[in-house]
């Protein structure tokens, strides 16, 4: 396979590490390894009994079972585990589609939803989000994509960037689509559980459709993306030993440490979810304000789940050069939104994190300075 580089991934790899305030993460506040044991007793000596060896390629039981409690219909032997999301993303695209298939992806979308499937030699189809309408998706422009060889379709709910989420009735008719044309709905839902109304929370589409994979990861909601644990879901057993087999060629297993503080990690979920919630509604109720004050020179869409937003720049400076200045001038690192291939006047900007009021300070100083 030949495929593009990710861009995305390369500008972390250049600032990242870099700057001291990132105002972009996509993920929310991590813990130590030491407060993350000290939430369970026992666990610290359990760590250190671990032996050291391969681990099943499915993933330990234990982790399994824990994942498939987020679910109401997964049982832990319909549940696969991979390094990270993304190992999880390339491997399905990789069993499941073929050259000359159409797919229809959730737009704007992290790369690897739309470039893996455009590499293999897929059509790939936008389904763009209505900026003007809250990010809005159009159902009916979904259904007038379908072709005869419409394979799949890829979505990202709760989303990223803009931080849309579709309502239950819509959820419903996308999945009732996707059964009467019998095709694969690849539900990217790695922001689950980060709902600002928890009464909006959509059901898994593992759940509620028999050729669905959910994707999730320890990444995002729970915030330890450095476990590097993400699994897929799905009642289809052919999707399920596709992607086990395909698996021996990418990871073959996880880390044996990262997969009991994985573990750990969701057996005590909710005081997690809570504590990463607790700290995007306040971040939010300042970037609320802040967009506010600043009104002519940004556009804000508020999301309605997850830590990131993706605002719009009204002046004529372009994006990147407008980001990479703050970063130059203040330390603070906003990405464009280039690197989702939507032009050159959005930015994503992120708030899961406790530094994310100083952060906004320096923001704040750039644009008095300016």
């Amino acid at each position: 396979m030949k495929i593009i580089p990710f861009k995305l991934e390369r500008f972390f790899a250049q600032y990242e590490f870099n700057v001291p305030y990132l105002l972009c993460c996509s993920d929310c506040e991590s813990l130590t390894v030491q407060e993350l044991l000290e939430l369970e007793p026992g666990a610290q000596e359990q760590l250190q009994r671990l032996w050291l060896g391969y681990t099943e390629s499915t993933g330990h039981p234990e982790l399994r079972q824990e994942i498939a409690r987020l679910y109401a219909r997964i049982s832990p032997e319909q549940v696969l585990v991979h390094a990270g999301a993304e190992e999880a993303i390339f491997n399905f695209m990789n069993v499941m589609l073929e050259r000359g298939d159409h797919v229809i992806v959730h737009d704007p979308c992290y790369q690897s939803l739309r470039d893996v499937a455009a590499a293999i030699g897929c059509e790939v189809t936008k389904w763009t989000g209505q900026e003007q309408d809250r990010w809005e998706l159009d159902l009916e422009f979904l259904r007038r994509q379908i072709k005869r060889n419409t394979r799949a379709i890829i979505m990202n709910c709760p989303h990223n960037p803009t931080g849309y989420l579709m309502d239950l009735q819509k959820f419903q008719q996308v999945i009732q689509l996707a059964r009467e044309r019998n095709l694969l709905l690849f539900s990217d839902e790695v922001y689950r559980g980060l709902e600002y109304n928890q009464d909006d929370q959509l059901p898994a589409a593992c759940d509620l459709y028999e050729n669905a994979v959910s994707l999730g990861v320890m990444s995002k909601t729970y915030g330890l993306a450095g476990l590097r644990i993400g699994w897929i879901a799905t009642q289809n057993q052919e999707i399920y030993a596709s992607m086990a087999g395909f698996k021996d060629y990418t990871s073959i297993c996880s880390s044996a440490p990262s997969e009991l503080l994985a573990t750990i990690a969701l057996r005590h979920r909710d005081h997690l979810v809570q504590q990463n919630r607790a700290i995007i509604m306040n971040n939010l109720h300042q970037l609320n304000n802040f967009f506010y004050t600043h009104h002519d020179l940004f556009d804000w869409i508020a999301p309605e789940a997850g830590p990131i937003a993706f605002p719009r720049l009204k002046t004529d400076q372009d994006i990147e050069a407008f980001c990479l200045d703050i970063a130059r001038k203040k330390g603070v690192l906003l990405l464009p939104g280039n690197y989702y291939d939507f032009g050159n006047k959005h930015f994503r900007i992120g708030f899961g994190r406790k530094n994310m009021p100083e952060a906004l300070e320096h923001f704040e100083e750039y644009l008095q300075e300016m």
